[in-house]
């Protein structure tokens, strides 16, 4: 037989080149050690994906596992933020870049930690961008981590794409608001999921409801809900509601979210500590 030229389609032989798609997954840095990821994504901006991610984390973190984001929001990275997070990622001599840690030990990374000033915009092309957050996996130091959350943009353009195919996504929760066009944001992050052959683990519906202070009496304020019939169409479980509280926008202002002490969040935490690994090459 003579040499492969890795032209199939000048070649008939049935070889495993042929028969295996190639792998777009990129490798993890040497010095980590990522048991499971999870994705936090929605199809429109602003439903809270990088609250809730951070929420994870936390009560991950909690719960006694190593926990870790990763701040895949290029263009409005607020992660740091939340956390209080101050100092700037440092690197080694060999180019690794090392996480910076929350008070509770979370690591992280993010472009804001990279930045001169965290007011300073990211103006980059959607290449750059995707490139920046591959980067995040395969040149970072995250060390042994049990749980990692990428906190996704909204939509599914350029950097999701990426992260579905570069790095090895176990699951996928969903971000939405109770509004009537819950229905088509939940679709589309369904679909994508199903397109990248990733289980939906289930929906977190953000903004929910409100409080009164004086009666108790919880209060619809974009009217009645519609994310649990949306999720009982798509066979995918409803896992938390969280309340428009003002305790929590305060934690997340002040970067002191690690306070956050509520059982809101529950079921999404055990949907993402139960998910298996799966099985990527």
């Amino acid at each position: 037989m003579s040499e492969c030229t890795h032209d199939c389609s000048s070649c008939g032989a049935n070889c495993s080149s042929r028969q295996q798609p190639e792998s777009l997954l990129e490798p993890q840095n040497a010095q980590s050690d990522v048991k499971k990821v999870i994705a936090v994504v929605s199809g429109k901006g602003g439903v809270g994906k990088s609250l809730v991610t951070s929420l994870l984390a936390v009560l991950t973190q909690r719960n006694g596992k190593q926990a870790a984001i990763l701040d895949a929001d290029i263009t409005g990275p607020s992660i740091p933020k939340m956390f209080g997070i101050r100092d700037k990622a440092m690197g080694t001599e060999d180019g690794t870049i090392l996480p910076v840690e929350t008070r509770t030990g979370i690591r992280t990374m993010s472009v804001n930690l990279l930045l001169e000033n965290d007011t300073d915009p990211v103006i980059w092309r959607g290449a750059l961008i995707a490139g920046t957050v591959k980067q995040f996996w395969t040149d970072v130091a995250w060390g042994a981590v049990d749980t990692m959350y990428v906190d996704m943009p909204p939509g599914t353009g350029d950097v999701p794409l990426t992260v579905f195919q570069s790095l090895p996504v176990d699951g996928i929760i969903i971000v939405t608001s109770p509004q009537e066009l819950v229905g088509m944001i939940v679709e589309k992050a369904v679909n994508m999921a199903k397109m990248m052959n990733i289980p939906v683990l289930g929906i977190v519906e953000n903004m929910s409801y409100a409080v009164c202070p004086d009666c108790g009496k919880k209060i619809e304020i974009f009217g009645e809900s519609r994310t649990a019939r949306v999720a009982l169409e798509h066979g995918i479980p409803l896992l938390a509601r969280i309340p428009m509280d003002p305790a929590v926008a305060r934690e997340c202002d002040t970067g002191v979210i690690e306070l956050f002490n509520e059982d809101w969040m529950q079921g999404a935490v055990d949907a993402a500590e139960q998910c298996p690994k799966r099985d990527v090459q």
